[in-house]
């Protein structure tokens, strides 16, 4: 299958969990998981060139994220050469990366995404949206999210998606610590404790539905902030100057390290985010994105 353009770019959107909630595990080992997720304008930039090589490469303005099939966005571009028929397709893409690594975000997840859909207009669209979703489930549990985009209800693993309606417009204070925390190591220690709170989910359903941003902060929740680790005490701590500063909500996403607020448009935050910037490292605002494709 030949290439409509030589030469193609594509915005990555990071994610934020408006709640997360785990059930059992899985036979498969995994676990079953029930989240609100959203998009945000937070994002990387990431271009695609194609090239006589025959191997698909990746390179990013971080040296220690390898460039080989261990990328996610490598592993994504394999794929969809090969759903197509156009392997030995030689590629490199370019990543610039903007969002936190090992932050919860879906940093290596929406690279992978945006790598799908760049790809398929690339190949001017032989894979239908539906497909699309499809195939990316194969790369990694938070790309079918990514690749669709907006509001959005996941369960399974994360790649059972219902797209809601849209959240209400705000703004969110997004803070990562300089240390990560590694997902596996939340899980074993999540295994090992009876979870005490669970987010109210169809609360916050409802709250979408109805366009209220107050009663989705009342119910935010990340049953992860319940582990016993003691980087969470951190956590904690940013999110208790957020809502000193007049946060309507303020959670860890993912299994960290980042916490957002939530914010209404209008609100003053600036003095939020010169504070969390001087005491943690990286600290950024960010809007909703809706849906990315339909």
């Amino acid at each position: 299958m030949e290439a409509k353009f030589t030469q193609i770019q594509e915005t990555a959107y990071a994610k934020l969990n408006i709640s997360l909630d785990v059930a059992d595990k899985r036979p498969d080992g995994y676990h079953d998981m029930i989240m609100v997720m959203q998009t945000i304008s937070l994002c990387d930039d990431v271009t695609i060139r194609l090239n006589n090589s025959g191997k698909v490469r990746a390179k990013t303005n971080f040296s220690f994220i390898p460039g080989d099939e261990r990328n996610l966005a490598v592993k994504a571009t394999l794929a969809y050469l090969a759903a197509i028929g156009a392997e030995g397709q030689g590629m490199t893409i370019t990543i610039e990366k903007k969002i936190p690594v090992g932050a919860g975000m879906a940093g290596g997840s929406t690279d992978a995404a945006a790598v799908l859909r760049a790809l398929n207009r690339m190949y001017d669209f032989p894979l239908s949206a539906s497909a699309l979703e499809e195939l990316s489930a194969s790369v990694g549990s938070d790309v079918p999210f990514c690749v669709r985009g907006g509001t959005v209800l996941a369960t399974g693993r994360g790649e059972k998606l219902e797209s809601l309606a849209d959240m209400p417009d705000c703004i969110y204070v997004i803070c990562k610590p300089e240390f990560s925390i590694s997902t596996p190591e939340l899980f074993r220690k999540l295994d090992q404790m009876s979870l005490r709170c669970h987010p109210d989910t169809a609360g916050i359903l409802d709250a979408i539905n109805q366009d209220n941003l107050e009663q989705i902060c009342r119910r935010m929740y990340n049953v992860f902030e319940d582990v016993d680790d003691r980087r969470l005490r951190v956590v904690k701590e940013i999110k208790g100057i957020m809502l000193d500063h007049g946060a309507l909500g303020a959670m860890m996403t993912g299994t960290g390290s980042a916490v957002f607020a939530i914010f209404r448009k209008g609100m003053e935050t600036d003095a939020l985010v010169s504070k969390l910037r001087a005491g943690y490292g990286f600290c950024e605002t960010a809007e909703n994105v809706s849906r990315l494709i339909s």
